[in-house]
């Protein structure tokens, strides 16, 4: 599929999958004419740059462990400080998911002195 029908699947601007493309995140297949063209698996891919990118990790990190995630035998989970370093992210981010809960926690209790049900209540 070329850019733009890659574009409309996955919901993200062209000059973001190049932006993609230059980071190393995503290589797509130049055809003759010099069009980029991407396999069905790259709607996956973005989805998952798009959901490491939502929870804080840089392109940087991404880079680098993209490929591990991809692959079960991927020769960085031998290497002590590359280990090292994506635990670092993991404990980040579960820093991050505590804070979001405890502030979901004080919404949720808002809601619920000032109108009743909780929405997600409500909508059940």
């Amino acid at each position: 599929m070329r850019i733009k029908q890659l574009s409309e699947q996955v919901g993200v601007s062209t000059r973001l999958l190049r932006y993609y493309e230059e980071q190393g995140l995503l290589t797509p297949r130049r055809e003759e004419n010099g069009y980029r063209s991407y396999d069905d698996d790259a709607v996956a891919r973005v989805q998952q740059i798009r959901g490491l990118l939502d929870v804080g990790l840089t392109t940087e990190i991404i880079r680098e462990v993209l490929p591990c995630l991809a692959e079960a035998a991927c020769s960085k989970y031998d290497d002590p400080e590359f280990v090292a370093r994506i635990a670092r992210e993991r404990d980040r981010l579960r820093e991050r998911v505590s804070l979001l809960s405890h502030n979901l926690k004080a919404l949720d209790e808002y809601l619920t002195s000032v109108g009743g049900k909780r929405p997600t209540e409500a909508a059940a």
